[in-house]
């Protein structure tokens, strides 16, 4: 008996109506009523709301009454679109038989489309193209069609013309869906291997975790094995995920659902892992998983020092719900104890941040993003270094390497130029050029990681009034001019404000490092000197001048040898200030490297 089952994803660059084209799926499904519907219903965090993108994959259950009248169920694992989350769309791939490609029409294929279709085809996936949004003014089908045959081989009537908003094309997408995927393949009778892609921490039920069934049955109450980690559970509640969780009690083969697993201990469990039976155990876990490369590194400390063990269980409790965020605990003498995290890009340093405050209440202090570099010392020893505080002495240092990306950055011919001299002003090393229309070129350089962590991807969405898109993928360490650059307050290092860069941009950023910090810094009762430093030479000054206090206002006239008195006193009391004061450095100071227009 052929099965009923269609697993598939939906894959799209950022802001082509994914997340509305999943809305009107849900409709036509009748998953959900019309009086529960808001926009983007899938994105269900506040900040996915808020940004209008996807940062977590959704799984749901469709259930379609087709054409020739069989009813078949549909899996729908939504995915994010933007370059950091690509960790979340290779797991998402791995559970599914198909994936819908999704364009805009009036945009057409960007960088993220790209990469994302390349995961699929990789994972062996059917791919169904969908040119969305073809009720704009603007959109260009055609063109768009003559992109996407381009790419992928396809004939012209495999695309469907689609618009999310309008409804327009929604029943041709569920029609293929059905007809072009194939069903998963059934296998009730192996021993059980199910795939984690993902999992979420309950208070009160521990781990739950999302899966995909590829052989064999999970029912309730089974013992079963986790393979990564050996632990063994019991699995509490089995079911399927609608809007909601609901409970069935069993999933079979080529199914998608959960499992409660009631595992307290966020840090055992890893998404990834295969689930096997315990008395009946697999021979071999699934394949098709990648380690997670972290690229960007960034301390996390609490504001208030007493808060350490509460943020190390937010931390362990987003991990279950992030698995491409790592972090170890460290110290600083600026911040005293917190934790160096790594993570995918700068955006998902920035999401991460605001879900600790919003979904854990905590306060943190982030510390200068940096990447890892290869630091090969005098004595022919090498060591990595993802924190400047690391970094040894200037005499003792060889030469260092810094890691390198390939960038493909696909933009209308209109910006060519604009981008061409901001990919000069980061170091960056053209390859080639290919132009996809008359209209639209794909570049591709190589860039030192460290020049496009920070603020790369916005200016380069500003002179390109949005059109640019930029993706991008590690290929290696390359030996590079770089120097640690310190900050000083009052010849004290700040460890948290220090930052590793290539000399010729040292002086510069030094400068203009030194004057924010004199903008951000509150007056003290004594003078505050900052300072950037590179090794024992000093390369920018800026003061902070001492509040002051008229004490002479007292005296009427007399004479001169008085006011002197009371002012050197003055001058006295302000030098021993100096030596036992402490300078109260605010959160912005911290952040102020990013801040810095370069």
């Amino acid at each position: 008996m052929k099965s009923k089952v269609r697993n598939f994803c939906i894959i799209a660059h950022i802001d082509h109506g994914k997340s509305t084209l999943a809305d009107r799926l849900l409709e036509e499904t009748h998953t959900i009523a019309s009086r529960d519907m808001i926009k983007q219903v899938l994105d269900d965090m506040d900040l996915e709301q808020e940004r209008g993108i996807t940062i977590k994959l959704h799984a749901i259950q469709l259930k379609y009454q087709a054409k020739d009248s069989v009813e078949y169920t549909l899996n729908l694992i939504d995915t994010p679109g933007h370059v950091d989350f690509s960790y979340e769309v290779s797991r998402s791939l791995a559970a599914c038989e198909g994936a819908l490609l999704v364009v805009d029409a009036s945009q057409g294929i960007e960088a993220q489309t790209v990469s994302n279709l390349y995961l699929a085809i990789d994972a062996n996936l059917t791919i169904i193209p969908i040119i969305n949004k073809v009720d704009l003014p603007s959109a260009n089908i055609e063109g768009v069609k003559a992109q996407i045959i381009e790419l992928l081989g396809c004939d012209d009537d495999e695309i469907i013309l689609a618009s999310a908003k309008a409804n327009i094309g929604t029943s041709d997408i569920l029609e293929a869906i059905v007809n072009r995927i194939p069903a998963p393949v059934i296998n009730d009778e192996a021993p059980l291997r199910a795939l984690v892609f993902d999992s979420t921490f309950d208070a009160y039920r521990g781990i739950i975790v999302y899966l995909r069934v590829v052989d064999g049955i999970l029912k309730e109450k089974d013992k079963v094995r986790f393979f990564a980690t050996d632990i063994h559970t019991e699995s509490e509640e089995v079911g399927i995920l609608k809007m909601s969780r609901l409970k069935t009690g069993v999933l079979k083969s080529g199914d998608v659902g959960y499992m409660v697993t009631g595992i307290k201990e966020a840090s055992e469990l890893l998404v990834g892992d295969t689930i096997t039976s315990l008395t009946l155990p697999a021979k071999e876990a699934l394949g098709g998983y990648k380690k997670i490369k972290p690229m960007v590194f960034s301390g996390i400390y609490p504001s208030n020092s007493d808060d350490f063990e509460d943020l190390r269980e937010s931390l362990i409790k987003l991990k279950t719900n992030d698995a491409s965020l790592i972090f170890e605990p460290e110290s600083s003498s600026a911040l005293g104890f917190g934790f160096r995290c790594g993570f995918l890009g700068l955006l998902h340093m920035e999401i991460t941040q605001e879900r600790l405050d919003r979904e854990y209440n905590q306060t943190i202090i982030t510390t200068v993003p940096n990447v890892e570099y290869q630091v090969y010392k005098t004595d022919g020893t090498m060591i990595l270094v993802d924190n400047p505080s690391q970094m040894p002495a200037v005499g003792n240092i060889d030469h260092v390497k810094e890691p390198y990306i390939k960038a493909q950055i696909i933009t209308p011919t209109d910006y060519m130029g604009n981008i061409m001299k901001l990919a000069n002003d980061r170091r960056g090393i053209f390859v080639s050029t290919n132009y996809l229309t008359p209209v639209k070129v794909d570049l591709i350089f190589e860039f030192p990681l460290s020049e496009i962590i920070f603020d790369f991807h916005d200016k380069m969405k500003s002179i390109s009034k949005g059109y640019a898109s930029l993706d991008y993928e590690f290929i290696d360490y390359r030996k590079s001019d770089l120097v640690k650059l310190d900050i000083l307050l009052n010849n004290e290092p700040v460890d948290a404000l220090s930052s590793i860069v290539h000399r010729s941009k040292s002086f510069e950023l030094g400068r203009k490092l030194c004057s924010k910090l004199k903008e951000l810094i509150p007056r003290q009762m004594f003078e505050i000197v900052i300072q950037g430093a590179i090794g024992a030479k000093i390369i920018s000054r800026e003061t902070v001048k001492a509040m002051r206090k008229n004490v002479i206002a007292k005296c009427y006239g007399g004479d001169i040898s008085r006011k002197r008195k009371l002012l050197e006193k003055q001058k006295e009391g302000k030098k021993r200030m100096k030596q036992v004061g402490s300078v109260q450095l605010p959160q912005e100071a911290f952040l102020a490297v990013l801040s810095i227009d370069e």
